[in-house]
């Protein structure tokens, strides 16, 4: 299967054949970053033989790149910054499961109630690939003996020549902001069914009650998508929120030749 495999990949340039590629090949697929996904899972001392979903689970799903340490290292960060036990990042994907089952055994010394049990549940998906940027979604869910549990999405925007994270910056013109703000108050208004006009303080969380964007966002070819997480601007009851400005709607904001320039029509 291993020969099949090279040998599909040569004829085909570069495929699907277990590297996470995406199956629709770019037009510059020579350029794409090649990868693998990882899964690293562990079970609490306690399992037995219990069904994962009724036991304490450790399990993290995300994607090693063949030649791209650095973004290897910032996919690690970010996972490990999600859910830190003590506010602090683990040095480690394994120290990080190592300190989040302990914390459950800790647990379990002084609350004895029977079905209770601690999950941590982490993935990092590739989520748009070209010869210029490769953006991924990462996403965890973490419970540990709470009312509930807490769902987070984040995301990495890689910036594949300059092999950086990007930031708005990189993609918008100078003195962006306030245009940007506007453009997406607009929107969120709209979603929100609220009039131009209407308070934002009673049933959201903005500094001042004034509308803000965040810096948690991805790229994607058709515009900027921005998500606020639980009890970022909402109740945990609300859920997550995204707001999608279309690049239609910030042409003039667009920086000519970043990696954002390439979708603009």
């Amino acid at each position: 299967m291993k020969n099949l495999c090279l040998a599909f990949f040569l004829a085909m340039g570069l495929s699907s054949c277990q590297w996470g590629v995406p199956n629709k090949i770019p037009e510059r697929s020579f350029d794409t970053l090649r990868y693998a996904y990882k899964v690293i899972k562990a079970r609490a001392a306690d399992c037995g033989a219990k069904a994962d979903s009724a036991c304490t689970v450790v399990k993290i799903n995300y994607p090693l790149f063949d030649s791209d340490k650095i973004l290897n290292d910032t996919i690690i960060r970010k996972l490990t910054s999600m859910f830190a036990m003590d506010g602090r990042p683990d040095t480690s994907l394994e120290l990080m499961t190592k300190k989040f089952l302990k914390s459950y055994d800790e647990f379990r010394k002084t609350n004895l109630r029977p079905g209770m049990f601690f999950t941590l549940d982490d993935s990092v998906k590739v989520i748009h690939q070209d010869s210029s940027l490769t953006t991924l979604e990462v996403r965890g869910y973490s419970y540990t003996g709470g009312a509930h549990g807490s769902t987070s999405v984040g995301f990495i925007n890689w910036d594949t020549k300059a092999g950086k994270d990007l930031k708005l910056d990189d993609v918008l013109v100078d003195g962006y902001h306030d245009k940007l703000n506007a453009v997406a108050e607009k929107i969120f208004r709209k979603n929100e069914k609220l009039s131009d006009t209407a308070s934002l303080a009673t049933n959201y969380f903005f500094k001042d009650n004034k509308f803000a964007l965040n810096t948690n966002f991805s790229i994607t070819p058709l515009g900027i998508k921005f998500l606020y997480n639980q009890y970022d601007i909402k109740p945990y009851a609300a859920g997550i929120t995204e707001l999608f400005i279309p690049y239609a709607q910030i042409k003039s904001l667009v920086q000519p030749g970043s990696v954002v320039s390439q979708f603009i029509k």
